[in-house]
């Protein structure tokens, strides 16, 4: 486990799970939405002086190997490998860890890396000659072309010969989602065939899936995309996260699109910030993924009626979700690609800028359905809206929404609120949430000193073993985790002590490096030796009260011999203090 040891202690995990959460500094920990779970307040932390996380929401919680698994849904194995490969730490050649389904994994990646090569040569071969001008004619340049890796898939089967000449075995093409079996069982043949190939990336950079899009109109569908594999889930990735996630937190927003063109075009434009869905429906964890990177959202997907079912289906779900929503309506019935490309990025820009919140955009069509010039058209308006704006969890933004549309309609205001109160009134409310244990402020003092530094651990847990008390107090566990290791002179780690815990104890020792105003990972040597004497005082002070209770006990017992002997352990006791 040298190499595991190794890599974790040269891997920043801010600088890791800093790529798919936004984390924000606070003191000397920091905190984002949680990756793992649906949450609209963050609870989950990163402590990078002892390279761990922990949600309080979900209790997921780990080092930065663990997280990498979780998050990619990696093998040990492989999360090493990525890890490694990320921070050009050399892997050692056996490592032990690899077992058949990591090794079909590694497999279909190392085939997805070399199916994406040989689409791009492929379209800049004669082959590609067609799709090439189809790309001219969409207005897609060089430069486009290289940062979005498209290729060509020929009609013939080159991905299958390339695949087969790379001698993966015929388990791993089964697996892989670039080729189909034949019917008769005498091999296999290409998925893609005549299709201009747009590469699905990870969140890391790594292709897992492909779209192609037929370039002959018998070829159909029009669009066909990589069936699910062990690599690639469609419902958790978006298209172009990798490269916009950068851009998305830089502007504080996420632009939604429908399709691969959409991105590519408005990418061009100069708006970095746009992702779409991977040819299906808008999920919630996507949305989920969106919000690590930014909670503002602008949706401008295609005008037409499948675009605007879409924007339906998927602003409810992301008003569900939390995200702050804008919209843009293209003029001239144009999608995004197309109006990028006969208006100018500064036209979109402005589209942008100047887009309506998503109640605006609502009640603005709202507008077009109803006779605003009478009283009741405006308070028919208005009701069409109540439902969207019932969604809302947040009681006071519900209020200013309600009060803010009924302004842009004309709805008297009175009306307006009696009617949102018997609607509120209906909500349900959530039972709060049970007071969580901590530590001591003593005890988080002690036991980060005890984790931080060895120079002077010995001596401390030479002090605290002894002591009865701190065995049956809440951070008992933790400490004979910690004597345990000193005993077995085994490496005393925030994981080597956490690993040893039950799950409330876990709980309990990050929180004591995970909430409040995070004192205790600033604690010096000697604020430890304050603890030290403070805990030996408390256990001095329980003795004393016992002994104390014993002496009454005996004299009203009329065992006065027992009495005394007591009192002059009692006056011992005293005198040590």
């Amino acid at each position: 486990m040298e190499f595991v040891d190794q890599l974790k202690q040269s891997v920043s995990i801010v600088d890791v799970i800093g790529e798919v959460v936004r984390l924000k500094k606070s003191g000397a920990r920091y905190s984002g939405l949680c990756p793992f779970h649906n949450e609209k307040t963050p609870s989950f932390s990163v402590n990078p002086q002892h390279q761990f996380f922990k949600c309080f929401g979900c209790n997921e919680g780990g080092d930065v190997v663990s997280f990498v698994m979780k998050h990619e849904g990696l093998s040990f194995y492989e999360a090493l490998k990525s890890l490694a490969e990320r921070y050009g730490i050399p892997m050692p050649k056996r490592t032990g860890f690899a077992d058949e389904e990591t090794k079909v994994r590694s497999a279909v990646h190392r085939m997805h890396e070399l199916a994406e090569l040989e689409f791009r040569r492929q379209l800049a071969g004669d082959v590609g000659a067609e799709a090439r001008r189809y790309l001219a004619q969409r207005g897609v340049n060089r430069e486009s072309i290289e940062a979005f890796s498209l290729g060509y898939a020929p009609r013939t089967n080159a991905i299958t010969k390339l695949l087969q000449r790379e001698n993966f075995t015929a388990e791993e093409l089964d697996q892989s989602g670039l080729v189909l079996k034949r019917d008769d069982g005498s091999g296999f043949f290409d998925r893609f065939r005549n299709r201009l190939m747009f590469p699905i990336h990870n969140e890391s950079g790594k292709p897992i899936a492909f779209g192609g899009r037929a370039l002959s109109a018998e070829d159909q569908p029009k669009y066909l995309n990589s069936a699910e594999t062990k690599i690639y889930r469609k419902s958790m990735v978006l298209y172009n996260m990798h490269r916009a996630k950068e851009a998305i937190r830089k502007e504080d927003r996420v632009v939604l699109v429908e399709g691969y063109m959409d991105v590519i075009g408005v990418y061009a434009a100069g708006v970095h910030e746009v992702i779409a869905s991977c040819g299906t429906a808008l999920t919630a964890q996507q949305i989920q993924a969106m919000r690590r990177h930014s909670m503002n959202i602008v949706v401008n997907f295609d005008p037409d009626a499948a675009g605007a079912n879409a924007t339906e289906r998927s602003s409810q779900l992301l008003l569900a979700e939390g995200m702050r929503m804008r919209m843009i309506s293209l003029e001239g019935g144009l999608d995004p690609d197309e109006y990028c490309r006969q208006h100018g990025s500064d036209a979109y820009r402005e589209h942008l800028k100047n887009a309506p919140n998503y109640f605006h955009w609502l009640a603005g069509r709202a507008r077009a359905r109803f006779d605003m010039r009478s009283a009741d058209g405006r308070y028919q308006a208005f009701q069409t809206l109540l439902p969207a704006i019932q969604s809302l969890t947040d009681k006071l933004e519900r209020v200013a929404v309600a009060n803010d549309v009924a302004g842009y309609l004309g709805v008297d205001s009175s009306l307006v609120l009696d009617n949102f109160r018997k609607m509120a009134a209906d909500r349900g409310r959530g039972a709060a949430p049970a007071p969580r244990e901590t530590l001591r402020h003593t005890d988080r003092i002690l036991i980060s000193v005890l984790l931080s530094n060895p120079e002077c651990r010995e001596e401390l847990i030479a002090f605290i073993k002894p002591l009865p008390s701190i065995r049956s107090g809440a951070a008992g566990k933790i400490y004979e985790a910690l004597i345990t290791l000193q005993e077995n002179a085994a490496p005393i780690t925030y994981t080597a002590v956490n690993n040893r815990l039950e799950q409330k104890e876990q709980d309990l020792l990050a929180s004591a490096f995970l909430t409040g105003d995070a004192e205790s990972q600033v604690a010096t040597q000697e604020e430890a030796y304050a603890c030290v004497e403070a805990l030996i005082a408390e256990e001095r002070e329980r003795e004393r009260t016992t002994l104390k209770t014993k002496i009454r006990e005996a004299e009203r017992a009329g065992d006065h011999t027992q009495a005394m002997t007591l009192s002059a352990e009692l006056h011992r006791l005293s005198a040590r203090a």
